[in-house]
Formats: C-alpha cells, structure tokens, sequence
C-alpha cells in the first residue's frame, strides 16, 4: 500500500504505526512535514516551509488559524509536487491541529483521510479553563479560546474520518462531530516498559543522583515543569512529604518552559516554587534533572517508590501509560483524564488536584504501606497488559485503516466513481479488541 502522513513535527503521533509498517514491508510511505533532523529508515521525508509569521496587525483570535491555512497551503503544494510525480497514496493520516490537512482533499478528492483529533476548546465547566482557581481566566479570552476552534471545526466539516487516543478527548467535541471519530488506544512498548525489580536492590544512579536501596524515591515526570500538569501543587505537597520520609529524595524530569496555559512574562515556575517555599523545601533532596534520555527516564520510573502524575482536564500525557506499563505506585489527580487509566485504590491513588495535604498523604501511604504499593503496582501493569499493549493498538491500527478505505470505497461506488464523498458519513465502529480502560466511563461522561 501506499501511505502519507502528515505532522509538522516528524512522526510526531505516528512513530510506532510508521516503524510498524517499514517492518512489515512492502508499503510505500511518504511523510511530509517541517525540516528536523529525525529520521526512520524506508520513509520518504517531504519537507515543507512557512513564508511568513501569523500577521501581528490581526485580530489575535485568528492568528493561530492564520498559520494554519498557511500550513493547509504549504502541505498542499507539497502534496501536487507528489502527485506529479506519480504518487497517489491508498490513504492520507495525518494530525489536524495544525491546519496542514485542510486543503489536501483538493489534491486527492478521491483519497481517503483518516485525521487525529486531540482536543475540542471549551469554555464552559469540565475542562481546563477555569479549573485552577488560583489562574483565573480573563473573560476577555473567552473568544480567543473559542477561536481556537477554528481548524477543528473546518476538519470537522471537511470530508474524512477521525480518530483520537481516549474517551476523555473523544467527549470533548461535540455530540454532532462525535460520530466521526473512533477512539484508538494508543499502545506501550510492554517490552521496553516493564517493572525491573532488581533496581530496588542496588544503588541505582540516573543523571548523576544515586539512590540507595533502602531510599524512598518520588518521581515526577512532565514536558515542562508548569501548572496545567500539577507542577505547583505537587511542589507544595513535598515540604511535609519530606519532613515525614527524611531519607526520602525526589527527582522531577521536566524542562522549564510552557506546553500549554498562559506563557510567563519572565522566568519560570520552577524558580517560582522554590522562592515560595523558601526554607521549608530541603533542595538537598530535590533534584531538577531537566530533560533526559529515554533509558534514564524508564529507569528512574522503574526504581520509583512512588510517582505522581497530576492534570487539568486535559490531553493526559505518554508518561502516564508508561508508567502503568513499568508498575509504578501511582498518585494520579482525581480529573478525568486520569480516572479514564487510573481507578482508584485498584491502580493507583486518587487525590484531589489541587489540595497539596492529600497530595502529600497519597504520597506518604505510597512509602510507608508495602503492602498495598506492591498491589497497585502489580494491578496497574495488568492494566496496561490489557488495554494499553502496543502489539495490539498496532493490529487495531492496520484494522482501522483498513475500515476506512473499505468503507470509503463503499461510497464512491455509492456515489458513483470520482464523486466527493459527504462530510456526514456513518460510524465507524471502534476496534472490538479494545476496551474501555475502566468499566462504566461513558462517551459523553464530563468532569473536571
């Protein structure tokens, strides 16, 4: 077969589904994307440019989408130099929030187009705006954010099928758009993210910190150190965490800038944390290691003695499904996003998001009650056995793929050959080897 992808950021989303297919051979694959110095051998790069930034004398709610019809036009243009060339792909996957999919339904009207939808902008109640009450938001945004929505609604409404990663994203756009989207699990090297006892009886040393074998070790783990990932609350749990395991180190992995939120006019919230915890916060023990290599990362997850992960109600991040895979003790913040993983008291504790004490006393339980961390553990890794292996979120991937070319090619020859096929189109339904995660969540279930 032949296959495009499209992601600015190469492979982005699609590194296990593009290895996959190179391994099983005999496809076609061609990506298109921005220059970086990436690479997967039997992968074709197109790269691609933008002529300009988003115009600053326009209005700031569509300055995003201003880049992202630049990015429809540019992959565009790509794509007519590949079909020129004689390239026609059997399907075209690619990420939608960027725009870059907008336009290339002109170049291959008769190509069917399975996109990635992550999150649907909201400013009512459930989701991340407003969540934090301690980051209110300026009504002023509230267009800016509704804004946002521009390219997925346009996706939306363009021909092609979706898919997302959870229920959770899934609930986020609306009851009308829901239709179109499969949710498809994304899977976890099993192999690779497995449980290493033998850690827990040696010193181990990651990123120059070596912990002892009767150490308690609390890890934290995030893209940048900031408060859509629970960064300050976590922080403020650590002073009475410390005070009770005074042997106790804490590793935080993470750089110091902003994924997602309002951007900081200077500095970064790391230095902000620790200023205001000044003295209470024994820094002997806290160790910011920055970004690490994978293999230090899995280590430093497989000797943990308790990780935290905490969200808004937001995409939840890889390092959560690594850690089910490697059996960490897990605290998780009792929002959404998490509870779609984490049930708690079976694979994980959950605790209130933004109440540092029962952050700091979900911790604590951790350390202190082997018992009980030993059981969380060994439940969470069957967990991510059962819903979160990559072997089978790959065989659901090429299931789904081929759905939607059948399917797609039932309505051409419905509509007659060369026909565009509607935006509206029936379901699609999910792969019948993939369960919810946690019996009971609904596709339209909310909270925040």
């Amino acid at each position: 077969m032949k296959y495009l992808f499209v992601h600015q950021s190469f492979p982005g989303q699609y590194l296990h589904i593009v290895r996959h297919l190179v391994r099983q051979g005999g496809h076609e694959i061609v990506f298109i994307s921005e220059d970086n110095a990436n690479v997967i051998a039997g992968v074709r790069r197109v790269r691609y440019g933008l002529p300009r930034t988003a115009a600053e004398q326009a209005h700031p709610g569509v300055r995003e989408f201003d880049v992202g019809l630049m990015r429809a036009d540019a992959v565009a243009r790509s794509a007519e130099t590949l079909k020129k060339l004689g390239f026609t792909p059997d399907i075209i996957i690619g990420h939608h929030g960027w725009g870059e999919l907008l336009n290339i339904q002109d170049v291959y009207p008769d190509v069917p187009i399975l996109g990635y939808f992550e999150f649907y902008y909201h400013t009512d109640a459930g989701y991340d705006l407003n969540f934090d009450p301690e980051f209110p938001t300026n009504p002023q945004t509230l267009p800016l954010v509704r804004a946002k929505n521009c390219i997925n609604l346009l996706a939306l409404t363009n021909p092609g099928y979706g898919q997302t990663p959870t229920l959770f994203q899934k609930g986020a756009y609306p009851a009308w758009a829901q239709e179109k989207i499969t949710v498809l699990r994304e899977g976890v090297d099993l192999e690779r993210c497995k449980p290493k006892p033998a850690l827990f009886k040696k010193v181990t040393s990651v990123s120059g910190i070596s912990i002892k074998p009767k150490q308690k070790l609390i890890t934290y783990v995030s893209r940048d150190l900031e408060p859509y990932r629970g960064f300050h609350v976590f922080m403020r749990a650590l002073p009475y965490v410390l005070a009770q395991e005074p042997d106790a180190q804490v590793v935080l992995v993470g750089s110091d800038g902003v994924s997602y939120g309002a951007k900081l006019l200077s500095g970064c919230w790391r230095d902000i944390l620790v200023r205001e915890l000044g003295e209470r916060l024994d820094l002997s023990r806290v160790h910011f290691v920055g970004k690490v290599e994978y293999e230090d990362f899995l280590t430093l997850l497989q000797r943990s003695d308790a990780h935290v992960y905490l969200t808004y109600p937001f995409v939840a991040s890889w390092s959560l499904r690594e850690a089910m895979a490697i059996g960490c003790a897990l605290v998780g913040s009792d929002t959404a996003p998490v509870r779609e993983f984490l049930t708690d008291g079976e694979t994980g504790l959950l605790v209130p998001f933004h109440d540092p004490e029962r952050i700091a006393h979900g911790i604590l339980r951790l350390l202190q009650d082997k018992t009980l961390a030993q059981a969380l553990r060994r439940a969470a890794r069957v967990q991510a056995e059962r819903t979160l292996c990559l072997k089978t979120y790959l065989a659901d991937y090429d299931a789904l793929i081929a759905q939607v070319i059948a399917h797609h090619t039932a309505e051409r020859r419905a509509h007659g050959q060369g026909t565009p096929v509607p935006a509206k189109r029936k379901k699609i339904a999910p792969p019948k080897k993939n369960p919810p995660l946690v019996k009971g969540v609904g596709r339209k279930k909310r909270s925040g």
